[in-house]
């Protein structure tokens, strides 16, 4: 009983640990996204060029992240993570020392995002690797959830610190988070593991094969597209929604902006608690639903009061990640064990791919219809994100048709049990 308690508690001390280090790791994250403002007009930035930039993180991530997933099944992903935390740091601290204008700047945010690529998912196969058989949709799901915590401090503290000392300040103090993920990863102990992969690194035809998986990972790319490029214009969305209409001056967009990101932790866990009652697939496509539907609130409510978008902006902060816990425990649950980093890495590759094309496709919409200063322009922004996300809808009937109509009785392969031990969703 004694060791049950000790190993529990070990149990415990881990996932807390890798949490605070993602946390950490991701004091970066949404640097940029939380001056696109101060950026634009410093740099003489279009809509467009300022979302390539908060969306070039994600390139750097999509490119790097198949093979620092995959590798993941050969080695110990501890190795993949500790370099991952150093490029993450480097290149944040390159970036408030170099960055001038756009290439500069869209080179270097892509070499951040390339460390971060090395961190996120790895972080999660260094967790995975070192639980016990059981029960794992909980702790995957405190580890995602935790990235809520993350983003809402990096808008938080970047603002704040360039507020008051200048935006390379402000690059050089988040370039610090990574180093929390680095001396948690360096007191870990090697897990010394048999590669029970077979092929190469990069053939994903047993994981395209994988239908419940997939379900998982189409669905994640839709998530992905709303969440990032919701979160990428949300600060300039309230600076002009503040402006219009006065809105009083302690909800500037530092408050408003840390708040609606900071949803996103009880929303996921939420989320996956529901998820395990009704079923993976219903939880996901009814908050599919409900997102678009307050997405197109906001794209109708750019004249409306600022206590109205404001209610919507929070609720959207709410629905947008409310699936990203379940999304991917039912990958991981759904997924071959022998080929599991490789299904990691199409989740990850697919969901922030389409996080770099969000920010970029919302970009143009606002360049379209007259720029950040016009109520059409975001009125089509938020239009492009509501019928994206609903375009992710189809992709579960993958997962749903192996279930048999996507009953929570389903077989365990799409609800988080194969490998992690999870109900059935």
């Amino acid at each position: 009983m004694r060791d049950a308690a000790s190993a529990g508690s070990r149990h415990t001390a881990l996932v807390a640990a890798m949490c605070a280090g993602q946390i950490g790791s991701l004091l970066p994250h949404m640097a940029f996204a939380a001056l696109i403002p101060l950026f634009a007009r410093l740099w003489g930035l279009t809509a467009a060029e300022s979302g390539a930039i908060a969306g070039g993180f994600f390139i750097g991530y999509a490119l790097v992240v198949p093979v620092a997933t995959s590798l993941t099944d050969r080695i110990d992903a501890r190795s993949i993570l500790i370099p991952g935390c150093i490029v993450n740091a480097g290149a944040t601290f390159a970036f408030a020392a170099f960055a001038h204008d756009f290439t500069s700047a869209i080179v270097l945010w892509a070499m951040a995002g390339a460390g971060f690529g090395c961190a996120y998912m790895p972080g999660l196969r260094v967790l995975t690797d070192r639980l016990p058989p059981g029960d794992a949709s909980r702790s995957i799901t405190y580890y995602t959830s935790s990235f809520s915590i993350g983003v809402g401090l990096s808008f938080l503290c970047t603002q704040l610190i360039a507020d008051r000392l200048g935006w390379q300040w402000a690059f050089a103090v988040v370039g610090c988070g990574p180093l929390v993920m680095l001396a948690v990863a360096l007191s870990l102990p090697r897990v010394h593991k048999a590669a029970r992969a077979t092929g190469h690194l990069l053939d994903f035809r047993p994981v395209l094969a994988n239908r419940p998986a997939m379900s998982f990972v189409l669905g994640y790319g839709a998530h992905c597209f709303e969440l990032y490029a919701a979160r990428a214009w949300l600060v300039s969305y309230w600076l002009f929604t503040s402006t219009r209409t006065g809105a009083p001056s302690w909800l500037d967009t530092t408050i408003v902006s840390f708040v609606v990101t900071l949803l996103a932790m009880p929303a996921s866990i939420l989320g996956n608690e529901l998820a395990l009652r009704i079923g993976r697939h219903r939880l996901i496509a009814g908050v599919m639903i409900v997102s678009a539907l307050v997405a197109l609130s906001l794209a109708s409510a750019t004249s409306a009061p600022w206590f109205v978008v404001l209610g919507l902006l929070l609720l959207h902060g709410f629905t947008t990640p409310a699936d990203s816990g379940s999304l991917t425990a039912g990958m991981v649950g759904a997924s071959d064990p022998d080929y599991r980093g490789a299904t990691m890495a199409l989740h990850s590759m697919l969901g922030f791919g389409a996080s770099f094309v969000g920010p970029l496709a919302v970009g143009l919409a606002l360049d379209a219809f007259g720029g950040p200063g016009h109520a059409s322009a975001w009125s089509a922004g938020y239009a492009v994100l509501a019928f994206t996300v609903l375009a992710g809808l189809p992709a579960l009937r993958l997962g749903a048709a192996r279930r048999g109509s996507g009953s929570a009785s389903g077989a365990g392969a799409t609800g988080g049990t194969a490998g992690t031990g999870g109900k059935a969703s």
